[in-house]
């Protein structure tokens, strides 16, 4: 019995975003995805005319995936600069799942950055959409200059997300979360 679009769509999204984000894009193959889904090579091509386009996908993916994630911790939280620590305590969550393998958008780029412009395009979107979030969040704290405290404090994230990945511990997020609350401390006195 076929499987219908959306159904056989997500057994793909499901396969590739499992074996790109633990081996890398580069690494597997549609062979491995058409394995891993279930999927036939011609449906999945049907699907996804080229692996490009499925990495596309597979990123689309993942930035839903963690804008979900990352606004679930800041919306629990009312006092804005309980907000903000809350993205780090996102980071130390996120990097204690079992799969973890740090930032798919770092890796892609790190992967295909040079030579795909979709894939640099798609990775620089979503930082910056990572940056626009912890200026809204930085303005609503008070901040007086919210963008250069989004910087230090998305430097400050990317270190953790990065070096989390690194060691295959958490720690680094807790670490950058106390300089964070450091740099709050500094950059919302009144």
């Amino acid at each position: 019995m076929a499987i219908d679009t959306a159904a056989a769509k997500q057994q793909v999204l499901d396969a590739a975003d499992a074996l790109f984000y633990e081996r890398g894009v580069q690494a597997v193959g549609m062979d491995a995805i058409r394995t891993a889904s279930g999927v036939s090579l011609k449906r999945l091509y049907q699907l996804f005319p080229s692996k490009d386009v499925l990495i596309e996908a597979y990123l689309d993916r993942r930035n839903i995936l963690w804008e979900t994630m990352l606004n679930e911790h800041v919306e629990a939280k009312t006092d804005p600069r309980d907000r903000i620590l809350a993205v780090f305590d996102f980071l130390y969550d996120w990097s204690q799942q079992r799969d973890y393998r740090g930032c798919a958008f770092i890796n892609a780029f790190g992967e295909l950055g040079s030579v795909s412009p979709r894939v640099a395009e798609l990775a620089l979107q979503h930082k910056e959409g990572f940056r626009q979030a912890l200026i809204g969040l930085a303005k609503a704290a008070g901040a007086e200059d919210p963008d250069r405290l989004a910087d230090h404090l998305i430097l400050l994230s990317e270190g953790a997300i990065t070096r989390s990945a690194i060691s295959g511990g958490s720690d680094p997020a807790l670490r950058a979360r106390e300089a964070a609350s450091l740099i709050l401390d500094a950059s919302l006195r009144h």
